[in-house]
């Protein structure tokens, strides 16, 4: 039977990319991607959310593209697959990074302008998708109220 590696992740940039070059001149570029998860919690009513770093690695034309587009914030979508790298470090300590080996990358939630600082964007970027929603929910209540308004149902003829 085949075995499986692969990861799909949808998150933020915590910081602008690092773009290096190997010895025999492939770009490599690295980030860290953050995603979240919220919930309510049951006991006490509150939203709470969770969030996980992972560390992605870029190789080649996609290395080049992410060092160029990419900035602290934006948000992307990753596929690729997982990889464990052990080293000794300077300290003499055995170190462990499991990162993610990037195969497919897509830029998500248009492009930031040059002059936004980096919390202005994803405070921007917040803003339109929130008027987006807004928009769309005001949208399909107007449809909502046209099309019943069409329609003169009594609430005993429809059977559910």
């Amino acid at each position: 039977m085949a075995t499986l590696n692969k990861v799909t992740l949808i998150g933020h940039l915590g910081r602008d990319p690092e773009r290096r070059v190997t010895a025999n001149g492939d770009a490599v570029t690295q980030f860290t991607l953050a995603t979240s998860e919220t919930w309510k919690d049951k006991s006490s009513g509150e939203r709470r959310q969770t969030t996980e770093w992972h560390r992605v690695v870029l190789y080649r034309k996609l290395a080049e593209i992410a060092g160029e587009y990419l900035k602290k914030g934006s948000l992307v979508y990753v596929e690729g697959r997982l990889q464990t790298r052990k080293w000794v470090g300077k300290d003499e300590v055995e170190r462990i990074a499991v990162e993610i080996i990037a195969e497919d990358m897509r830029m998500l939630g248009g492009r930031p302008h040059e002059h936004e600082a980096d919390g202005e964007h994803a405070e921007t970027e917040q803003q339109a998708d929130a008027e987006q929603g807004q928009a769309q929910q005001r949208e399909s209540g107007a449809a909502a109220r046209s099309s019943a308004s069409r329609y003169d149902f009594v609430d005993d003829a429809i059977p559910f």
